[in-house]
């Protein structure tokens, strides 16, 4: 714990900052707040806004909270933001965005004014009850974490603090305004919001917080899968992904939202032959992280987590003492379709997800470069615009401590690597398509569409794959050659 001297510096420069960021925005949220002070409201930067100036890391993104009844809000808006949306009305909250010159930048900022208000969940609906109040103390008691119950009251900038956020903040440490067990009751989902939290802002989860969410864990289940979708992605794009599957894990929440991940915690064997899949997994994620280019992939980041969930359902303890996973990626894939299909991913989310952990294992087949050519374009073929990610993943999901091994498979993708690319720039491998197409087909064998073109489509694709370009003779020959056997 720090001492009074320490805790002090760190308040202070937690002040210092806040003053500072609020400074940057003002021209935005104090020419706000003057017109809904004129209207006869009141108007306050609030909740995560109000975190993240603390922090030192206020973007564009600005939420405020009014005594102001939407309708109002609106006519307020309306004439001054450069866009107005009303989609979250139901809920108390108006859209808006507004281009403002800062300084010596111009800027756009999102901004959502949401009416005071408190929302609960009864025993077994999927929607918050929202009813609006009229106090800005009584919306903030009702925010999920302390650190995100601050206001600062605008134009004034008065700092309003009820619940000791800014002391919290400074510690790192995630509490509930009110007890755990109402918060979480209120809103189930807040659960998550405490993993979340906790691996975006690197915060601890105070015990009596870690202990509702233990207590409480099957109250998730009331939660719309859209909702916890939409949290398990800000997890898993997050700084510090680990900690808040961790928390998820630890607190059973996992058991409910991805159960998968919890099964990785398999039993070891007497002799530790395999290593532990559960932190092996988290180790890829983390691999796979430090490899990503243009910033948090979230598909490379599914696959990563997911890549493994085969495992518990294909283990073997085979007779020489080995442990076996044979087709854990063929059963993971089929897996991970239904998890993420049950979370309401898109589709093509889903397609790719499942194709990765479906694709992950191939390389291993490689061995010291013994693949053929045809091989090779199968591989590049099979991955389709999935080919660099795969790449990540591949190298990602290697965790031996065995340097020597470690720096062999290394060695053995670079050399895949380098011959994909020769192969790329003697023919053009990620487009590869028969060297005759549809219309040519149908013209040689002097056929009409239908299911024949597309078998014959398929054979000269499986030629080219295999002996790479021919020229317009030979593939002519191959087509008639392969026509003929058709017909005898």
């Amino acid at each position: 714990m720090p001492n009074a001297n320490e805790a002090t510096s760190a308040l202070s420069q937690v002040q210092d900052r806040a003053v500072s960021e609020l400074l940057r925005v003002a021209p935005v949220a104090d020419d706000l707040a003057r017109r809904f002070q004129e209207a006869g409201f009141s108007l306050a930067l609030v909740g995560g806004s109000v975190r993240d100036t603390l922090l030192g890391r206020l973007g564009n993104d600005l939420d405020f909270t009014t005594d102001a009844r939407p309708q109002d809000v609106l006519k307020i808006m309306r004439p001054w933001a450069d866009a107005v949306w009303d989609v979250g009305i139901a809920f108390g909250t108006v859209g808006a965005q507004k281009e403002a010159r800062v300084g010596d930048t111009d800027r756009s900022f999102q901004i959502e004014v949401t009416t005071y208000r408190s929302e609960a969940y009864d025993r077994t609906s999927r929607k918050p009850e929202v009813s609006y109040g009229d106090s800005i103390e009584q919306d903030l008691v009702r925010r999920d974490f302390t650190v995100n119950a601050m206001a600062v009251a605008l134009p004034e900038k008065r700092f309003i603090d009820p619940h000791g956020g800014l002391q919290d903040l400074a510690a790192q440490v995630l509490r509930t305004p009110g007890t755990p067990e109402e918060s979480f009751s209120d809103d189930p989902l807040r659960m998550m919001r405490a993993a979340r939290f906790a691996a975006q802002l690197d915060f601890e989860v105070a015990p009596e917080v870690v202990t509702a969410m233990k207590e409480m864990a099957g109250r998730i289940e009331i939660v719309s899968a859209e909702r916890v979708r939409d949290e398990l992605n800000k997890l898993i794009l997050s700084a510090h992904p680990r900690k808040g599957l961790t928390l998820l894990v630890d607190t059973g929440i996992a058991e409910y939202v991805l159960p998968e991940l919890p099964a990785l915690h398999l039993e070891r064997d007497e002799h530790h032959r395999h290593k532990d899949v559960y932190e092996h997994t988290l180790i890829v994620l983390e691999q796979a992280m430090a490899l990503e280019e243009d910033g948090p992939d979230l598909t490379l980041r599914l696959a990563a987590l997911l890549h493994d969930i085969g495992k518990p359902r294909t283990r073997r303890f085979e007779k020489d003492g080995r442990v076996s996973f044979h087709h854990h990626e063929v059963v993971g894939a089929k897996m991970t379709k239904k998890r993420m299909t049950a979370l309401k991913y898109s589709n093509e989310m889903v397609k790719d997800v499942s194709r990765l952990v479906e694709l992950h294992l191939r390389f291993h087949g490689y061995g010291t470069g013994e693949w053929t050519d045809s091989a090779v374009r199968r591989y590049v073929r099979d991955a389709g615009p999935l080919l660099g990610r795969l790449h990540k993943l591949t190298r990602s999901d290697c965790t031996t401590r065995n340097r020597r091994k470690a720096a062999a498979l290394s060695r053995a993708y670079d050399g895949l690597e380098t011959r994909i690319a020769q192969l790329q720039e003697q023919e053009e491998l990620d487009a590869i398509r028969p060297d005759l197409d549809g219309n040519q087909i149908m013209q040689i064998l002097e056929i009409k569409p239908g299911p024949e073109v597309g078998q014959a489509y398929k054979h000269l694709l499986e030629l080219r794959l295999e002996n790479g370009p021919m020229d317009h003779e030979a593939a002519v020959a191959a087509l008639k050659e392969w026509w003929s056997e058709q017909q005898g």
